[in-house]
């Protein structure tokens, strides 16, 4: 039997290369050696078991099978069927893995196969000179020329095909605003993606107190009858015209508007959604795609918490609070945290909370100040809103930072400028979709939050799995404060 391994690398990113070679029907558009192809019976390009027919430039004429592809491993598989070359039981795979400096793409092209006795080093050079190491010098110039372009345009192939059909498939429904018994499930029908939008086959699906405000009561985020939640995780089903950054098998999570994540598919626009690195998995995105942006934009966005700031986070034991205590500590920073129990209080310190506060809403403030010695906190993240405000303020150093980015318990009532005056105080009310509208800051928010991740730097506590049908009884949980961490719901 001979072995062959050829590899290279392509001055282009992994994207562009696979877009190419997962047409198993391009290679007469780039490769020097073949002259024409075609895929017998009409079959898409990138079916397994689909064959193509080609014609070699000295006339030699060949059939191949396409045995497995895996956009999520950018890899494939075949066999030769018929070739006037003795290349026996022939069968090769293609495998791509990205350079981690540049952009560039590793390329390893395997086969192994028989061949009549006398003949194996004459076929192995054939297979390896002419075929493998021309076939890279050739891809990667046709992609220098814009060769991608050319092959949307000529083979209609350089991302998979939407399908036109809808898919029935199970989802949250609310029909009216109201408590959590609004959420009914029902099958509702997907549509297939359009121009700029991808179908996903939903594995996780991150439950925030976001969810519970918009299905209360009027918001205009939400119009019954509609499915709600933001963030979630899954597998590319299909793109539509245009999506270039994402593929069919990709894995995949969000945090983004509209609502519309409570459902085991869904379609929507490719732009938000991030390609997961493989050491996160999906129902990690899931709990931590909103609150770790949050958590992210917070800290380095909004307010740059510096080594020795002074933090104090209220609902510290929560889904954002402990990523920011976390987070926060990383830095450097001393950090406070409120919360309700002393189970929580213990939580919030195995999380990098130096001074956990058990105590109501409105008698935190004294003891911010006597932690820092009179200070106060250099920055406050308060999340809770109406109840929690004055006391804010109150816990406040003189040019602190107060970020007011939600409000659970209701909207705080207007702060006058001479009440700011006091301490030369800042007061923002940020939003994470402001900060991830632009799909270059959603990406480097994402790395930024993954780098944290698998550095082991930031632990994603999920404390609560509900099936998706249960969705009513996860946001029962959340309003009573009876859950720590992370809620996700299960498809």
């Amino acid at each position: 039997m001979v072995a062959i391994m050829r590899s290279t690398v392509i001055n282009a990113p992994i994207e562009a290369v696979w877009r190419v070679l997962r047409d198993f029907n391009s290679h007469h558009l780039w490769h020097p050696q073949v002259t024409a192809s075609e895929i017998e019976e009409g079959l898409p390009p990138d079916q397994p078991g689909c064959v193509r027919r080609f014609r070699l430039r000295d006339g030699a004429e060949l059939r191949e099978q396409l045995i497995a592809l895996s956009d999520r491993d950018f890899s494939f598989t075949y066999c030769i069927l018929d070739a006037p070359i003795p290349l026996l039981d022939y069968v090769a795979t293609v495998r791509l893995r990205p350079v981690t400096d540049g952009g560039h793409t590793f390329w390893e092209w395997r086969s192994t196969f028989r061949t009549p006795p006398g003949l194996e080093d004459e076929l192995a050079g054939l297979v390896g000179r002419d075929i493998y190491d021309a076939g890279f010098a050739a891809l990667g110039a046709f992609l220098g020329r814009g060769g991608g372009t050319r092959l949307r345009a000529a083979a209609g192939a350089a991302q998979p095909a939407s399908r036109a059909d809808a898919i029935e498939a199970e989802a949250i429904v609310v029909r009216d605003h109201g408590g959590p018994e609004v959420l009914v499930a029902q099958q509702v029908r997907v549509a297939a993606p359009g121009p700029g939008e991808a179908r996903l086959r939903q594995t996780a699906i991150g439950v925030n107190y976001l969810d519970v405000y918009l299905r209360a009561g009027p918001n205009g985020l939400l119009i019954p009858p509609a499915t709600p939640g933001v963030e979630g995780a899954g597998e590319v089903m299909e793109v539509g015209e245009g999506v270039t950054h994402i593929l069919p098998g990709d894995r995949v999570a969000y945090a983004c508007l509209p609502v519309g994540s409570y459902a085991a598919l869904r379609t929507m626009p490719a732009q938000q959604l991030v390609v997961l690195p493989e050491a996160i998995d999906d129902e990690t995105a899931a709990a931590v795609m909103l609150k770790g942006m949050t958590a992210e934009y917070l800290l380095h966005r909004t307010h740059r918490v510096q080594r020795g700031d002074v933090v104090l986070v209220h609902a510290a034991a929560g889904g954002v609070g402990l990523l920011l205590c976390q987070w926060a500590k990383h830095i450097g920073a001393t950090v406070i945290g409120t919360v309700s129990t002393l189970d929580k209080a213990r939580l919030a310190r195995d999380a990098g909370c130096d001074y956990p506060i058990v105590a109501p809403l409105a008698e935190f403030a004294p003891q911010v100040k006597e932690i820092t010695r009179g200070h106060g906190a250099d920055v406050v993240y308060d999340g809770i809103g109406k109840a929690s405000f004055a006391g804010s303020f109150e816990a406040l150093a003189l040019r602190g930072h107060l970020v007011l980015y939600g409000h659970a318990t209701g909207m705080p009532d207007p702060i006058s400028h001479a009440t700011l005056a006091e301490k030369s105080a800042t007061v923002t009310r940020p939003v994470l979709f402001h900060y991830t509208a632009a799909a270059e800051d959603l990406r480097d928010m994402a790395r930024n939050l993954f780098r944290m991740i698998e550095s082991g730097a930031l632990r994603v506590s999920i404390n609560q799995r509900f099936p998706l049908r249960q969705a009513a009884e996860a946001h029962r949980e959340l309003e009573a404060r009876r859950t720590t961490g992370s809620t996700i719901l299960l498809p």
